[in-house]
């Protein structure tokens, strides 16, 4: 179709009432749809009230008291260990091997290359191999098999 006739035809359905032209011209198919003016979006704002702020009555200090299980329990606490610690990039589940019968990736006391996969941690079916960062030996496993972990949870230490 000649390009002065198909853009006289739009001039005219531009200018008509008609919404929509469609024209078959031998093997050629041309369809016109005149598009609707879109409808005026008023916005209201009100005005929220503020909320009120609640003080609560002053209370006297008490002197802290240690109760005897925490104190052993922070006693028995190991304390940290030195290293490089590998953090879970992403929410998902933690495996430490490929597959349920498969050898995990490492274990403690193993030697590890930067870039060697330690662990998958799998994230709305996706299976994301965690590699290591720094070259060493893997101190500890922070993360038992199959359990769920969060953005930045400890999940190796390497020395």
């Amino acid at each position: 179709m000649d390009l002065r006739k198909l853009k006289t035809l739009i001039d005219l359905v531009a200018e008509s009432e008609i919404s929509e032209l469609e024209i078959t011209e031998g093997d050629g198919k041309v369809k016109i749809v005149k598009s609707k003016p879109q409808a005026e979006v008023n916005t209201v704002y009100s005005p929220m009230a503020m909320p009120q702020m609640y003080q609560a009555p002053a209370v006297a200090p008490q002197a802290p008291v240690a109760a005897p299980a925490e104190a052993e329990a922070a006693a028995a606490a190991p304390a940290q260990e030195d290293g490089y610690v590998v953090k879970a990039p992403m929410v998902g589940t933690f495996y430490r091997s490929p597959s349920p019968n498969a050898a995990p990736f490492v274990d403690v006391g193993k030697p590890v290359k930067e870039g060697d996969t330690l662990c998958i941690v799998e994230a709305m079916k996706l299976l994301n191999e965690i590699e290591a960062d720094v070259s060493g030996v893997v101190k500890k496993i922070l993360v038992e098999n199959g359990e769920p972990v969060e953005f930045g949870q400890p999940l190796f230490i390497i020395g």
